[in-house]
């Protein structure tokens, strides 16, 4: 996983992303940088390219950007998922997560005390980046909750993931890996 912080215009930050991805390819592979090819095509996963001399290599990819941090995750062995979410009060919060987060998370966040004021939007921030982790991983897009649609989301497993104040981020690997 790689972060990048500063970056609060969305162009600057996707090039500045894109630029630590090949770079962290570079040193991980031993592999020139101009040997890398990214690959970011809209609504679909990204991913890179390497030309080694073996021939070939996909890398899989997953890119988040929220605020001024842009993160991202890259796997050699397989799909990845990482989502980053700027943590703030959302005044519908309970209308979003039944729609998005499911009755099993909208009926926790709604548990939670009063107090801190701001523990329910930590914890919504949490609850929205693993979906959108889980999502990833699975190549898919950001749609609402089902009962059907979202049971294939347990295929991987979720890591909360140690980011700057004011963040909340999850990284999504195969259930079995270390």
């Amino acid at each position: 996983m790689i972060g990048i912080q500063g970056q609060e215009e969305r162009e600057a930050a996707r090039r500045a992303i894109r630029e630590a991805i090949v770079a962290e390819l570079a040193l991980v592979t031993k592999l020139p940088r101009q040997r890398i090819a990214l690959h970011t095509p809209e609504g679909q996963v990204p991913y890179a390219l390497l030309d080694t001399p073996d021939g070939e290599r996909r890398a899989h990819l997953a890119i988040s950007h929220d605020g001024a941090l842009s993160l991202a995750a890259i796997s050699l062995e397989g799909p990845v998922g990482i989502d980053v979410t700027l943590v703030m009060d959302i005044p519908d919060w309970e209308a979003v997560a039944r729609d998005y987060l499911g009755p099993a998370v909208t009926a926790e966040l709604a548990a939670l005390p009063a107090l801190p004021a701001d523990r329910r939007a930590q914890a919504f921030a949490r609850a929205w980046s693993e979906r959108e982790a889980r999502l990833k991983y699975l190549g898919r897009e950001l749609v609402e909750w089902s009962e059907d649609g979202d049971r294939p989301l347990a295929a991987c497993r979720c890591l909360p993931l140690a980011l700057p104040d004011g963040y909340a981020g999850v990284l999504a690997v195969p259930p079995n890996s270390a």
